[in-house]
């Protein structure tokens, strides 16, 4: 079987700009690089945290995100991807950083498996975090 690492996670947004500051102040992502997809007609960036990379898209005319695509019970109704999930150290902690940055925090779930949360980008998408038990 061919060998294969993870290499990023993508979302699709109206602005930019816009998503490049969320994603830095927030998240403390870097910009890696601007550039654009002409078969796409996507303004595209590729930000960068330690070994993470996620890439940005502002595609021309794109639909919005729908309201059901915003909540995570409503989007796992329907195939596709749902979403892309880092892991945290320290759910509550991470939670009292986003709350204070006001951050639109989506779902929380705490379950003897483990613990974790949605938050919703400056675009809506979803973003997990988790928090692994040691069970």
């Amino acid at each position: 079987m061919a060998e294969f690492t993870f290499h990023h996670g993508g979302v699709s947004v109206p602005s930019l700009d816009e998503a490049l500051d969320w994603y830095g102040n927030v998240l403390g992502f870097e910009l890696e690089k601007r550039f654009y997809i002409e078969a796409a007609r996507s303004h595209t960036a590729m930000v960068r945290k330690g070994p993470l990379r996620f890439e940005i898209f502002e595609v021309e005319g794109a639909a919005p995100l729908p309201e059901e695509r915003r909540h995570p019970p409503s989007d796992l109704k329907t195939h596709g991807n749902k979403h892309v999930a880092f892991r945290v150290a320290d759910l509550e902690a991470f939670l009292t950083e986003m709350e204070a940055k006001e951050v639109d925090i989506a779902f929380v779930v705490r379950e003897n498996f483990g613990k974790g949360c949605f938050i919703r980008d400056c675009a809506g998408n979803l973003i997990e975090f988790v928090e692994e038990s040691n069970d």
